[in-house]
């Protein structure tokens, strides 16, 4: 048990820690910024998604894979940051990763995770901070 610990020195648990805490107030900036700009009425939308319109076709199924990719990416996160132990906002990073992500269900879940008044009273704790309406829920 001592080889574990012996290549460690305060300079990499201070390395360590460092990391943790930007990745963990990077995380909650993006959290909080796209939860301040979605429109209030969003959740009660029934939106539909359209691949290859616009313009550019192109250019727009790019920005539909980034956004899918980018979700699925905070859906990971919400996931490892819901593991009891993990600080950080764990359903709020997943509630956000499914907002980006197109999927069949994507309605239901969000529904779910909206359903925890805890998860609803933050965000609109949050949006009034900025003066954003609170969220109009179905």
């Amino acid at each position: 048990m001592m080889d574990l610990f012996s290549d460690l020195t305060w300079g990499k648990v201070l390395v360590g820690v460092l990391i943790f805490l930007g990745t963990f107030l990077a995380n909650i900036a993006l959290v909080s910024f796209i939860l301040i700009k979605i429109p209030a009425d969003y959740f009660k939308k029934n939106q539909k998604t359209q691949f290859w319109v616009g313009p550019n076709p192109a250019l727009h199924a790019a920005r539909m894979i980034g956004k899918n990719i980018l979700g699925a990416i905070l859906i990971l996160i919400g996931i490892i940051l819901s593991i009891p132990g993990v600080p950080g906002q764990g359903l709020l990073t997943i509630l956000l990763g499914v907002v980006l992500v197109d999927f069949p269900g994507k309605r239901h879940l969000e529904r779910k995770l909206l359903s925890r008044q805890e998860i609803v009273k933050t965000i609109d704790r949050l949006r009034k901070k900025f003066d954003k309406p609170p969220l109009e829920l179905d």
